[in-house]
Formats: C-alpha cells, structure tokens, sequence
C-alpha cells in the first residue's frame, strides 16, 4: 500500500467536528470534565472517523485533526521555543467570518521536544491501521513556522538568538523538522504531509505587492522556503511518503487569498524534492493547470472537489478537467482529492456531514472510473 501513496483516491486532512466532540471540549473548557474525559470521547469519535473513512473506499485515513483546534497552531506552539499567545486580530484577513484572533510566537532556541503531543496523537491513529489503511499524519510545513512570525509580521519579535540573524533560525527550522520526521517515522508513520499556505499566498499578486510595498524580498524567501524544506526532505527514510498541500485559505468556507500558481511553479515544482503536491483547483481562483508544466517527477493531487460546499461537482467535468492536466502532467501521475480539509479549524466549513461523506465519495467514484488500480 505505501508505495502508491499519494493514492488515486486521497484526502487532505480534516474532518468536521461531531456535535458530541464539540460538546466535550466546551465542556473541558469550563473545567466540567477532565483531560481523560476529553480524550476519552476524542478516541471513540476518532475512531468512528476511521471506520467510515475506510468505508468509503479511501487507501488512507486521518484522524480528521480532531484533537486540535486550528491545523497549524497546536503543532507549532507545541515546539520547543515557541509559545501560545493572544493577538489582535488574525493574521490576514479572510472574505467574510475571521477567526479567533491568537498565533504564537518564537521565544527561544527552536526544536522538536520528545514529548510533543502529535507524537502520542499519531500513536493511537497508528493502532487503527490494517493491511489495506494506511495513517496519514498532516503537519504545518517548515514555512509556516517563519512566514507567520517574520513575514505576515509587520513588526517581527525574535529572540535575541534569532534577531538579525536569519540563517540561524533557518538553519534551526531545519534541525526542528528533521527531528520531528524522524519522531513520527519511529513511531510508523510512513506517510506525513507537510500543509502550507505560505505559497497560496505568494500567488496573489495583491498580497506581493503589500509585501513587496514593506520590502520584503518575496524571491529571496521562495529561494530560501524551498532550500529549507530540501534540506530535510534529504534526512527522509526511503520508505517514507512527504507531499505537500498548499492552500488559499479555508475558515467557514471562506479564503484569504487568490492567483494562479505561475509566480511559484518554477521555483517550486521544479526543485522541491516532497513526493507529491496536493494543488486547489476547485475554482477560479487557483487558475489553469499550465504551471503543472514545471512538475519534476512529483506526483500531482488535483483538488478539483471543493470542500467549502456542499453543491456536487459533475463527474464528467471532472475527468475532462483531469485529462485536460494530463497534457502537463501524466496520467499515471496524477490523483484526485478534495481541494482542502472540511474543517481547518474547529469550528469547520458551511456543510453537513452527509454532504461533506457525499464528496468523499464523489472523490473514490470517479478515481475508480479513471484509474483501473485505485
């Protein structure tokens, strides 16, 4: 099984929250039951999850990112040299609800503790495998670790081990990251990807000219996301799948940012040693497929089924919209997926459970009906 992953029919993470897991964590929030009790009922939704992933035909399931509260915080405030903290107002801005301001911030020396949570959270993920499941651990990319502290910032707050010194803290992203490829490997995670919307945002020409307007060097950061990311993708046991899924935004259906990915596929497709790629392209927003022209050999997750709607797409646009990729990326090569998570933060896209399975299973029909082997 793990040699075709990215598989045919693939998913990119998350799922919305159950009314019963919602319920427990206010609940655990106004202190009216314990942190066993909560994961007590975490374990058993989970577990339902599981069981209706594979019965919908999917190679691989996640645990929907059920224990977390947003797809990228938890992990990151949990690094060593990072914390938790309060904000204004969220890091950009969304078109139409916003979230809960918070983000975090770098306050010592990066790095990977032993103990991080996701470890045990992928443990118990791991137990629900069997012969023909795989596990999918999803984590924020490496990117995302500085983009939302030294870019999106307007007024960066480093340490002193990190202020004016970039290479360092590059370098200590770097070290971070490895550590924790390999903690996840030892724990038998064979496929983990990294999820990343520092790329979504270089697309939109809006969102570089206001970076570019603070003078900041958007080449220069490219150049240096992709150097990051290679030097640990090159610390990856051969056995061991990493894509990567680049996002425009995804809170209550909504986005924050739009463009097509010509201003990245060069320096991105064709010198980003992931496995795979998983690309929105669920609306007009993330432009044609002409930038697939820069693929090198990566396997290419078409997310052509958006996950802000409950709406259907037509199975028969989207096997034209899958040949019509062919011409730049070949067949054999190319997946199909939802455009994102159902629910990247806890509070979950403007859908219901029905429908949101009911997009699932518009994603394994349709691979089935392309691809003989899926």
């Amino acid at each position: 099984m793990t040699k075709q992953i990215p598989f045919r029919k693939d998913i990119v993470g998350s799922f919305l929250r159950p009314e019963a897991l919602k319920e427990a964590r206010a609940s655990f929030e106004k202190g009216r039951i314990s942190a066993e009790e909560l994961r007590e009922v975490e374990d058993r939704e989970i577990r339902r999850l599981v069981e209706k992933e594979k019965a919908s035909g999917l190679h691989d399931f996640t645990d929907g990112e059920f224990r977390r509260s947003f797809w990228h915080l938890d992990f990151l405030a949990a690094l060593t040299g990072c914390e938790h903290v309060a904000a204004k107002a969220w890091s950009v801005h969304f078109e139409g609800k916003q979230p809960k301001a918070t983000t975090f911030r770098i306050t010592g020396k990066l790095d990977f503790p032993e103990d991080h949570p996701f470890l045990s959270h992928f443990r118990f993920l791991k137990s629900l495998e069997d012969e023909n499941h795989v596990a999918k651990m999803t984590i924020p990319s490496p990117s995302m670790l500085h983009l939302m502290t030294c870019v999106r910032e307007e007024n960066p707050r480093l340490p002193d081990i990190y202020e004016g010194r970039e290479e360092t803290l590059f370098q200590d992203i770097i070290s971070t990251y490895r550590k924790a490829v390999k903690a996840f490997y030892d724990e038998g995670c064979r496929y983990l990807q990294f999820d990343d919307t520092s790329w979504g945002e270089f697309c939109s020409r809006e969102k570089a000219d206001a970076y570019k307007a603070r003078g900041i060097d958007l080449e220069h950061i490219k150049r240096k996301y992709v150097e990051v990311l290679n030097e640990i993708l090159k610390e990856k046991p051969a056995d061991m799948t990493i894509t990567m899924h680049i996002c425009r935004g995804n809170f209550r259906s909504t986005w924050f940012s739009s463009g097509g990915y010509e201003p990245v596929a060069e320096v991105l497709f064709s010198s980003c040693l992931v496995d795979g790629f998983f690309l929105e392209y669920d609306s007009d927003r993330a432009g044609d497929f002409k930038p697939l022209r820069f693929i090198n050999g990566q396997k290419v997750v078409l997310g052509l089924i958006t996950s802000k709607t409950a709406a259907l797409e037509n199975p028969d646009d989207l096997k034209a919209r899958i040949r019509e990729a062919s011409a730049y990326v070949p067949l054999e090569n190319l997946c199909l997926s939802p455009q994102c998570g159902f629910a990247s933060t806890e509070e979950g896209n403007i859908l219901t459970e029905e429908e949101q399975w009911a997009k699932i299973r518009l994603v394994c029909q349709t691979a089935e009906e392309i691809w003989p082997d899926a």
